[in-house]
């Protein structure tokens, strides 16, 4: 029991005792009043979070708090009053407008700040997409804009429309009957966006989507695995403007019809058990959540939910001493692009992007503690808005927690005998998203000594392809049979993150650390040098790069006015972690719509708006948005503020133990800092 609680009994026990016809009830009323302070002492923040999120008249205090409902209601009630809004109108996003970022480096408590609201509606039957901002304390739409050649991300009617049309599709119908299935309730249909476009696709101008078929059959029950039985080489693409299919192809090879696979491949049997949790030693929470800032040890930084874009960070600053230094004004996850390596024109359209043409802020799963957050952990919940613009909350979405992993420093002295060592305590803030039959987790980690680490873990299930192959061939080079009738396709996953660094402040700069060897010489006489040449990166297209593990490739943020006391610039480095790079050739439709995941590493001078690694509206979107398009005027990096973007990815060639659920595939980068420091900011 702390001293606070010392104090408060003592004071208590004065009051009482010269009351001898209460003294019979004091422990009754002590006990209750004690346990009380204690909860309230010890999780004062947390619980105040909480509450937080229940309360919707609460003060919004800072320019990046979250929206509430309150003013999302505003929001739309404005809009649709100043503007001529379609009643068959959907709300496709309602997210934060933003401020600008001068105002919120800028802000000081209890002054006025800038709220405003994004609005982006869809009129399906004009093929009209319409973009608002709404400014709250203005009362009014100070932005509007309509389109007609751009295409928001797949939308939840978009679900609901594609099934009807395709289950009343004839050729659909007897397609299912060729194939011995009768009941089409027991179908399932899978809406994917279009992905690439025909070129007749591309001068129409309609709004489209994939649909595949699955089939659920006996299986069908709340576990069912309904991805096992793929009902392979029938699509559909669906005119979602016309509501009508607008092609039908059913690939019958050789009068060969593929074989549905039979075998019941549920991951989730009635004899599971669930035994496995992510129980942790009860550890004493030290961090704090106070709105939507969270302060753990000497780190301090904002969070929140969008509905694209997902988790985002923001003002994320260490405290060295007296003094909270900022490192990282704002992170996310921008885009995710998942090439599939079959030429087959039925599998070659399928290369998701899933943040911009499917929103995985809005996919975010529940999370449980014991579950996928440790039972130490805290649940936050998020509010979003649905397509008739109405508020609702998405509970348990964020998950924030401690954990223990190993050893951050040790050293044993041989000497003195005595072992020194410090043990790894981390902050992770996490969410998951499940994008049809995959689920990323989004994990940011704090570490003690300054490191910020970005983990995405990939699990869910691979994309099967339907084959009447029941045992491997040499000439199956497109993938691997993981299960009889069950073939997985090579594929692969790309991560594009955008940080905003700004390293003690805005005026940066950005170098390429390579280590090298130099050939044996009368300098070199055993040739075991090796030498470290920083390149200044001075223009935006100087600054598209690639990892290089030949040369231990890294890249520098550095303050580009100040010094430490070395007299050198305070930096943190990007150091990559396990990478690939994209297998289609140059020429490939992907390459050109996902230009991105072309190179690794790219950078950029701040500019307002640019967000997305494939542009704004990547579904259906044309080539070279993005990051080809933000670099195409070539400015410099120099003492500016400059943003960079890092790709790491993954490729995939499936295995039979992946299958039917795939266990944890992970890959990461750090943020770490080089000079920032006094030394290391654990000794203290």
């Amino acid at each position: 029991m702390n001293d606070n609680l010392h104090s408060l009994l003592s004071l208590f026990h004065s009051l009482f005792n010269p009351f001898n016809i209460l003294s019979k009830w004091r422990n009754f009323i002590l006990i209750p009043l004690v346990i009380f302070l204690n909860i309230c002492l010890v999780f004062p923040e947390i619980t105040l979070a909480q509450e937080t999120q229940k309360n919707q008249k609460i003060i919004i205090q800072h320019p990046l708090d979250s929206l509430t409902e309150t003013e999302i209601n505003t929001a739309v009630a404005i809009l649709k009053q100043q503007k001529n809004i379609s009643k068959n109108a959907f709300f496709s996003m309602i997210a934060l407008q933003e401020p600008d970022k001068d105002e919120v480096v800028n802000f000081i408590s209890g002054k006025p700040f800038t709220r405003q609201v994004f609005l982006e509606t869809y009129q399906s039957e004009l093929n009209k997409t319409s973009t608002a901002i709404v400014d709250i304390n203005k009362k009014a739409v100070i932005f509007w804009e309509e389109k007609t050649d751009i295409q928001p991300a797949i939308l939840p009617p978009d679900y609901q429309i594609v099934q009807q049309i395709v289950k009343s599709d004839h050729r659909w119908q007897n397609a299912m009957k060729k194939r011995g299935i009768r009941d089409f309730h027991q179908v399932k249909i899978s809406c994917w966006a279009a992905g690439i476009l025909t070129l007749e696709e591309e001068n129409n101008g309609k709004r489209i989507c994939r649909a595949l078929s699955y089939y659920q059959g006996e299986y069908s029950h709340q576990f069912s695995n309904y991805f096992a039985h793929p009902v392979e080489g029938v699509v559909l693409t669906v005119d979602l403007n016309n509501n009508k299919v607008e092609n039908f192809v059913d690939n019958v090879i050789d009068n060969e019809i593929i074989t549905v696979a039979s075998e019941n491949w549920d991951y989730e049997q009635s004899s599971f058990q669930k035994i496995t949790t992510l129980k942790k030693p009860k550890l004493k929470k030290t961090f704090t959540i106070r709105g939507n800032e969270i302060t753990w040890k000497n780190w301090q930084f904002r969070y929140l939910m969008h509905p694209r874009e997902g988790l985002v960070l923001y003002l994320v600053k260490y405290q060295d001493g007296q003094k909270y230094r900022p490192i990282l004004y704002r992170g996310s996850l921008s885009e995710i692009v998942v090439p599939y390596g079959d030429p087959d024109p039925n599998w070659s359209f399928r290369n998701a992007l899933d943040v911009g043409e499917y929103n995985i802020g809005l996919l975010a799963n529940k999370l449980e503690l014991g579950g996928e957050i440790p039972e130490n952990g805290v649940l936050l919940d998020a509010i979003f808005a649905n397509g008739e613009g109405e508020t609702y909350t998405k509970s348990q979405v964020i998950g924030v927690y401690e954990r223990d992993n190993g050893i951050l420093w040790k050293h044993f002295s041989d000497q003195r005998q005595k072992n020194s060592v410090y043990p790894n305590r981390e902050l992770v803030i996490s969410m998951i998203t499940t994008v049809d039959n995959y689920d990323y987790a989004l994990n940011w980690i704090f570490h003690e000594d300054g490191t910020i680490e970005i983990e995405n873990q990939l699990t869910g299930i691979d994309l099967p392809q339907g084959t009447n192959l029941e045992m491997q061939t040499e000439n199956n080079s497109y993938g691997r049979l993981i299960a009889k009738n069950i073939f997985g396709v090579n594929h692969q996953h790309f991560f594009n993150y955008r940080l905003d660094l700004d390293i003690d402040g805005q005026n940066n700069k950005i170098m390429e650390m390579n280590v090298n060897s130099l050939p044996i010489s009368e300098k070199n006489p055993l040739g075991n040098a090796i030498t470290v040449a920083d390149t200044l990166l001075t223009t935006e297209k100087i600054a598209v790069r690639d990892v290089d593990i030949k040369h231990s490739r890294e890249w520098m943020i550095a303050s580009a006015d100040k010094k430490n006391y070395l007299g050198v610039s305070p930096a943190y480095m990007l150091m990559p972690g396990g990478n690939t790079i994209m297998y289609a050739v140059p020429g490939a439709k992907i390459r050109e719509k996902a230009q991105f995941a072309t190179h690794h590493f790219w950078a950029t001078k701040y500019k307002n708006g640019e967000m997305y690694a494939a542009g704004n509206y990547p579904n259906q979107g044309k080539k070279g948005q993005g990051l080809p398009q933000y670099i195409s005027d070539n400015e410099s990096l120099e003492n500016e503020d400059v943003v960079i973007w890092y790709t790491m990815g993954i490729t995939h060639v499936p295995r039979p133990e992946d299958w039917p659920v795939m266990p944890r595939h992970q890959l990461s980068f750090k943020l770490f800092p080089r000079g920032f420091f006094q030394g290391n900011p654990t000794i203290k």
